[in-house]
């Protein structure tokens, strides 16, 4: 466990400040997607087993509030980026380039599917790439950071779990895409990285 008392202030204030961010980002995204399918056409639980996330951010009658789900995918990326490049990368001691470029790919990745959303042909395969930069590209930086850091206790042990947790997953849905129960994958691989957005912004708030 880092111990900031051997940081100068201003080093402790921006890991406080990282550690908000990223915890703010994730809190935000599991709101807006709650507040998006309450008010999708369908009913919340049908909505949350049946329609994928990136129906929601489809600007269409059926989701009136597609604008704050796509905020939310833009926000998470954003939080989770500086939140890695202002202060968790300094706990990182070995794979950090790789790490670095994986943070670098999941974030872009999230906010290219906030930006361009699914259902339109032509832009479709942009959605769908941003879609597996970030859940794959996430979840496979969740496997090497656990195994990155100088020690492997209750944090980088439950990021691995996460990780397999959520790469597992990604290929369950990958081979099922046509299944009924598809969106219930996407979202079991999308909030292993949620989840850790949150827990590591709690990690960096904690040890500073």
């Amino acid at each position: 466990m880092r111990d900031c008392s051997n940081c100068n202030r201003e080093s402790c204030l921006l890991q406080k400040v990282a550690g908000i961010i990223m915890v703010f980002g994730s809190l935000y995204y599991i709101l807006a997607e709650l507040i998006s399918a309450g008010f999708f056409n369908d009913s919340l639980i049908n909505t949350y087993l049946f329609h994928t996330i990136s129906e929601l951010g489809v600007p269409v009658a059926n989701s009136p509030l597609s604008f704050l789900m796509n905020s939310a995918f833009i926000l998470i990326g954003i939080t989770l980026l500086l939140g890695y490049f202002a202060k968790f990368r300094d706990f990182i001691i070995k794979y950090k380039l790789i790490i670095s470029i994986l943070a670098v790919i999941t974030a872009l990745g999230v906010i290219i599917v906030g930006f361009i959303h699914a259902g339109n042909p032509l832009t479709d395969g942009y959605h769908s790439l941003g879609a597996v930069m970030a859940i794959l590209g996430g979840n496979v930086m969740l496997i090497l950071v656990s195994r990155a850091m100088a020690e492997f206790e209750s944090y980088q042990k439950i990021t691995f779990i996460l990780g397999i947790i959520g790469f597992i997953v990604f290929w369950i849905m990958f081979f099922n895409l046509e299944s009924l129960y598809m969106p219930v994958f996407e979202r079991l691989s999308v909030y292993t990285l949620i989840i850790w957005n949150f827990m590591t912004g709690f990690y960096l708030y904690k040890n500073s």
